[in-house]
């Protein structure tokens, strides 16, 4: 994971460049102009997961469907009944988090609800962040009854901002994270969220590679695999 260190990517680089490698993975990274004239240069087959910022590098990639998963939580939190919806953003210059906040705010207006800007906050995809844009939508002069976070961290950072208030997820607040990362089902209450298909993406990914190693063509040079929304207790109907 290179995405917020420059010097390490050089590293890893010089290492790939030593090592001549028969392929190359690249997982939700962010790169510098200089950077990726390196890896070109490297002329070896490359896959990009989860692309940060569309095709840069003109590599195949492998996603997921942010849009569809952000708007399938929006759509979840409607049918309970929530009119009120607070957003947790990932950082903007993201392709994924733009998607996510999109199918927020296709939801809301398939549902004829006015955009409310003031329930829209931006984090970085970790805790702190969470709990810092929680904070600030439980402030509010009329509070949002539900939060959807664009990650799983950040939904643990809005938790903490609802606990510390004397605050219950789902009774006061209900709370949909995205990731399904693997400790969300321990979680107290357990977590609802869309599942991202980390492994499978991971695995596609790798196939793809090494079928360009083998000198075969691959179906397209842009794959989005489905995510799904994974209903547990950190929903429900407002009060």
């Amino acid at each position: 994971h290179i995405r917020r260190r420059p010097a390490s990517a050089r590293q890893w680089l010089q290492n790939l460049r030593a090592r001549a490698s028969d392929g190359v993975l690249l997982i939700a990274s962010t790169l510098e102009s200089p950077l990726q004239a390196e890896l070109r240069r490297l002329a070896a087959p490359m896959v990009v997961v989860d692309p940060a910022a569309g095709p840069t590098l003109d590599v195949p990639t492998i996603g997921a469907t942010n849009w569809a998963g952000g708007l399938s939580a929006i759509e979840h939190l409607l049918s309970l009944g929530h009119r009120r919806i607070g957003l947790v953003a990932g950082p903007r210059q993201l392709l994924s988090s733009r998607a996510r906040l999109d199918g927020y705010r296709a939801g809301l207006e398939a549902a004829g609800i006015p955009l409310d800007e003031e329930l829209i906050r931006e984090g970085d995809f970790y805790h702190e962040s969470g709990f810092r844009a929680g904070n600030q939508l439980l402030s509010l002069a009329t509070p949002p009854t539900a939060v959807f976070a664009s990650s799983d961290q950040m939904a643990f950072g809005v938790y903490e901002a609802i606990r510390q208030r004397g605050l219950r997820v789902p009774d006061d607040v209900s709370v949909v994270g995205f990731d399904d990362l693997p400790e969300v089902r321990w979680s107290s209450p357990p977590l609802t969220t869309v599942r991202q298909p980390l492994a499978e993406m991971g695995a596609l990914a790798a196939r793809t590679v090494l079928r360009l190693a083998g000198g075969d063509s691959i179906e397209s040079p842009r794959v989005e695999l489905a995510t799904e929304l994974v209903i547990r207790e950190s929903t429900t109907a407002p009060r």
